[in-house]
């Protein structure tokens, strides 16, 4: 019973600052004592090692598209690494919705020199990003299939995106049809562009990336192009093993830093599905993220091509591999409901969908547990322990005034 009652412990202590909303302040000298002791084996980490310096790396972090999970692999990889992170000054994103600004970002820790990576949400502004990064820094983000997006975007975000929430109230009121469907009926009527709270609620992608989300204008071609001179790699979700080998030969990881598993998943009751007249509107109605998909789609398998198909495929078949040999290693079931789950591995809820976890296995060593935990680890509790450990102080909290 000692894993559990570590667990338990470990759990009580981090949750005990809890403050409104996502901003906690933790406590997490007893975290770090379970995640940053380890030593560096197949089984474990230690930051008593000499850093092979793989290139900076600036990962935009898009909503709903599964880059929790590529956030989480970052994390690992920073953590192993002894890499500097940039955090953002207050909280766990850099002042979204706002655009990007380099003075968003915390100073850099002493002892370090640059910040070798930055993988927090935030609404890009390239040039700004620029002044925070390296110039050999490699720039990577994730996009998704916009309908899939969406839907997943609405039913996260459906009680703080200012548009769905008229709309789950007009749905409410009338007993009949789904919240999104009540949207996408007279989108107009739920969404104000003024209001900074709906940047999400129209091709929230395009948002994300900076451009231009409400309209087509004159400016989008010339911004597309910047963008894909800019990002090294715009990996793709429906293709998500295969973004993960071409990120793995840009960093130079092998397959066993890339194992992972899905994180922040929605349980399928709360997914909604999609009948074809809700995707035309769907289609309709974010037209700009899906010309954004549709280019770095074929941008994506143009770099396939040249990495090598009949390569890529090979390489597919050992990252899958190595996750699933992680995955049976560390994971006693996945898809496991927040109730059942530890405080330090259950991850953030939102008011209108179940986020689920997973429960890590028994009768591992120490080294192996350091390992296993970092794995399911969600995105609130990592960032915390980083930053901890990297400042050695709690994040600050959004000023209230």
């Amino acid at each position: 019973h000692r894993k559990e009652m570590t667990l338990r412990w470990l759990s009580t202590q981090l949750w005990r600052h809890r403050v409104m909303g996502l901003l906690m302040a933790l406590c997490v000298t007893l975290l770090l004592m379970l995640l940053a002791t380890q030593s560096l084996n197949p089984n474990g980490y230690t930051f008593m090692r000499t850093r092979r310096s793989p290139p900076p790396v600036a990962f935009l972090k898009t909503h709903k598209t599964g880059s929790s999970t590529v956030q989480n692999l970052m994390f690992r990889l920073g953590e192993k690494e002894n890499l500097t992170f940039a955090f953002p000054y207050y909280a766990y994103q850099f002042s979204y919705p706002d655009r990007f600004r380099a003075d968003f970002v915390d100073e850099l820790p002493p002892g370090s020199s640059q910040f070798d990576m930055l993988c927090s949400h935030m609404r890009l502004d390239l040039g700004q990003l620029k002044q925070v990064m390296p110039k050999n820094t490699i720039y990577i983000t994730l996009l998704r299939d916009p309908l899939q997006t969406f839907e997943s975007v609405f039913s996260y975000y459906t009680s703080t995106v200012p548009a769905f929430t008229l709309a789950k109230k007009a749905a409410d009121t009338a007993n009949r049809k789904s919240a999104l469907s009540v949207f996408l009926e007279a989108p107009e009527s739920y969404w104000d562009p003024t209001e900074p709270g709906n940047g999400l609620a129209r091709n929230p992608m395009s948002f994300d990336l900076g451009l231009s989300s409400q309209e087509w204008n004159a400016s989008w071609p010339m911004e597309l192009t910047q963008l894909e001179e800019a990002f090294q790699l715009v990996m793709i979700a429906e293709h998500f093993d295969e973004s993960l080998v071409l990120l793995g030969a840009l960093l130079q990881l092998e397959p066993e830093e890339l194992a992972y598993v899905h994180l922040n998943v929605r349980a399928p009751s709360d997914i909604t599905p999609l009948e074809e007249d809700t995707k035309a509107r769907l289609w309709a109605w974010n037209s700009l993220d899906v010309l954004l998909y549709n280019l770095f789609l074929q941008v994506f398998w143009e770099k396939a091509e040249q990495y090598g198909l009949g390569r890529l495929k090979r390489e597919v078949a050992l990252l899958r591999a190595s996750t699933q040999r992680l995955r049976q290693k560390c994971v006693a079931r996945g898809g496991v409901p927040p109730g059942e789950l530890e405080d330090l591995v259950r991850p953030w809820q939102t008011d209108t969908v179940t986020i689920l976890g997973y429960e890590v296995r028994g009768n591992l060593t120490l080294q192996e547990e350091g390992l296993c935990v970092r794995l399911v680890l969600p995105e609130l509790q990592y960032h915390t322990h980083l930053y901890f450990q990297q400042y050695g102080h709690d994040m600050r909290s959004i000023p209230t005034d």
